[in-house]
């Protein structure tokens, strides 16, 4: 069974998907389940390149993709920015190559938000909070 706002990997091919409602059916591709994507931490490698760095002034949410700018090209991209809270997308934003890796959030709440990036290489990042 699915989990709702969880993201999911074919190990096959490489399909990625998202949850957004979650059913009782099994995610299936390639003829095989798909595999929840953990979240990586500060710890692992590559870590410089994909932890989100989150300053919030007021209602304004600035995200900036890692310590080291993330590539941004066809092979190796960011492909999501979301806003969580609780464990629910608040606000996102779909990234493509050759998009900046800094975005700016206008939000009513920014209590308990934290930000979380899929790279189609490296997979799903958390910030530090």
């Amino acid at each position: 069974m699915a989990k709702q706002n969880t993201w999911y990997k074919c190990e096959i091919c490489g399909n990625i998907v998202a949850v957004v409602n979650a059913g009782a059916g099994e995610l299936v591709c390639c003829g095989q389940p798909m595999n929840e994507m953990q979240v990586k931490s500060t710890g692992d490698e590559g870590y410089e390149k994909h932890v989100p760095i989150v300053t919030i002034n007021g209602d304004k949410v600035h995200v900036k993709i890692g310590e080291i700018p993330h590539p941004m090209e066809d092979e190796h991209h960011l492909q999501v920015v979301q806003i969580i809270r609780s464990g629910a997308v608040v606000e996102g934003k779909r990234l493509y190559p050759g998009h900046e890796t800094e975005l700016t959030f206008l939000l009513e709440d920014t209590k308990g938000i934290r930000v979380r990036t899929v790279c189609n290489v490296h997979g799903l990042w958390i910030d530090k909070k």
